[in-house]
């Protein structure tokens, strides 16, 4: 972490790696965290572009459109990390993205994946959520809290897209149904509550 003061003004002002006044430095590991999560997420989104070009190639249209609708997410959530960098002074680094996996035996493997990626990413989150407590850095906790709820909901509605795949059994006609479901936007589990 790079910090200087401004010479042009009577209070010292912190300048973070990036040129960019800094209220309060960040803890190094939970700057490399960060910035690993970021790269998590464009590597969802790229998942997810792969996941869609599958089954638009197997003509079920809800499910492509679904999943090019989750790359989109995935692409603002590594927006949302990238910003909170900027704003906390730092420099944003943009490390490679693997090339992701294009071939499923079925949709309920590849929903699997959907679901145990998703998980992973909650899991990321909450390890940078302690790391933050740890370094006392009430404003990444702060910048963390509606994201981990969101990724929650989002682990959630992989679970329940994974549930009723495996519940048609590969059934076609159950898989169409599916399909239009998620072609009309009818994606999130029903509450109880």
């Amino acid at each position: 972490m790079v910090q200087a003061t401004s010479s042009s003004s009577s209070s010292p002002v912190a300048i973070g790696p990036a040129g960019r006044a800094m209220a309060q430095p960040m803890d190094a590991a939970l700057l490399e965290g960060l910035q690993q999560h970021l790269t998590m997420e464009r590597q969802a989104s790229a998942a997810y572009w792969a996941m869609a070009i599958w089954f638009g190639e197997r003509e079920l249209r809800g499910f492509c459109h679904y999943l090019k609708g989750e790359a989109s997410n995935e692409q603002h959530h590594a927006g949302l990390v990238a910003d909170y960098l900027m704003a906390r002074g730092q420099t944003v680094i943009l490390e490679p993205v693997a090339s992701p996996r294009q071939h499923w035996r079925d949709p309920e493997e590849l929903f699997s994946a959907i679901f145990q990626m998703e998980a992973d990413v909650t899991t990321s989150l909450h390890q940078l959520y302690a790391m933050a407590e740890r370094a006392g850095d009430v404003r990444t906790t702060v910048f963390l809290d509606p994201i981990v709820q969101g990724q929650i909901d989002s682990e959630h509605e992989a679970a329940h897209l994974l549930g009723r795949i495996r519940f048609a059994q590969g059934n076609p006609a159950a898989m169409l149904v599916i399909d239009g479901e998620l072609s009309d936007g009818k994606h999130t589990p029903e509450s109880v509550a």
